[in-house]
C-alpha cells in the first residue's frame, strides 16, 4: 500500500495570521510579512504530524491510494478519514495500461474512523496479476481552516508553537507535548490486525 497527496493543503487555507497572533509576534513593522513563510512552514509540519497521529486529513484535499490487492474481496478500508468522495478507481495491468472503473461498481461507506470503498455488487473489480489499483479520494473536514474541529486546530497551534520555540535547538522539542496528545486522543484510530479492522 502506498498513500500520497494528489493536492497539498492550499496556502490560503492555513491560518498564518492567527498563528502569528497565537505566538504574540509584534505587528506594525515594515517587515511583518518576513515571518509568514516561517509560520507557514511550522503550521504545515504540525498539520502533517497531527494527521499522521490521528489518521485524519484536517483540510480537504485529494489523495491517491495504490494497492496490489484488495484487503477484502468486497471492500477496502481507506487509510484516512473523513472521506467525502471517491474521485476515481483505476486498474493498471503489469504493463501499466489503465482501465477506469465505472463508479456504478463501487460506493463509499462514510465513517469517522474507518471509511471504506465497497462493491456495489458482490465483489470489487479484480486486480490484474502483477498489476495494481489506484484509488483517488477526497478526505478532510472541509476546504477552510474553520472546518477543522477546535481541538485538532488547537493541537496544531500548540505543536507549531513548539516547533517555533525550539527552532534553534537541534534535537530539542522532538517529543509530542502532553497537551497536544490530550487534544488529539479522542480522534486516534484504534487499529486491529495491522489496520484491517472493519
Amino acid at each position: 500500500m502506498m498513500l500520497s497527496e494528489v493536492t497539498g493543503v492550499p496556502q490560503a487555507a492555513l491560518p498564518v495570521a492567527d498563528f502569528k497572533d497565537h505566538l504574540r509576534l509584534g505587528t506594525g513593522f515594515a517587515d511583518d510579512s518576513v515571518q509568514d513563510a516561517l509560520a507557514e512552514s511550522y503550521l504545515r509540519a504540525a498539520v502533517s504530524a497531527i494527521e499522521g497521529r490521528v489518521s485524519k486529513a484536517l483540510v480537504a484535499r485529494e489523495f491517491l491510494l495504490e494497492l496490489d490487492a484488495w484487503r477484502w474481496p468486497d471492500a477496502q478500508a481507506l487509510p484516512l478519514a473523513p472521506v467525502s468522495a471517491l474521485v476515481s478507481v483505476t486498474l493498471r495491468d503489469r504493463d501499466g495500461l489503465a482501465e477506469l472503473i465505472d463508479p456504478a461498481r463501487y460506493r463509499l461507506v462514510r465513517d469517522v474512523q474507518r471509511p471504506k470503498l465497497v462493491a456495489a455488487g458482490a465483489l470489487l473489480p479484480g486486480i490484474p496479476v502483477g498489476g495494481s489499483v489506484e484509488v483517488v479520494f477526497t478526505a478532510g473536514f472541509g476546504p477552510v481552516w474553520a472546518d477543522v474541529p477546535a481541538d485538532l486546530a488547537q493541537a496544531v497551534f500548540l505543536l507549531a508553537a513548539q516547533y517555533h520555540e525550539f527552532r534553534h535547538e537541534a534535537g530539542a522539542g522532538q517529543a509530542m507535548p502532553f497537551g497536544v496528545m490530550a487534544l488529539i486522543e479522542r480522534w486516534r484510530t484504534v487499529r486491529v490486525l495491522g489496520g484491517g479492522s472493519a
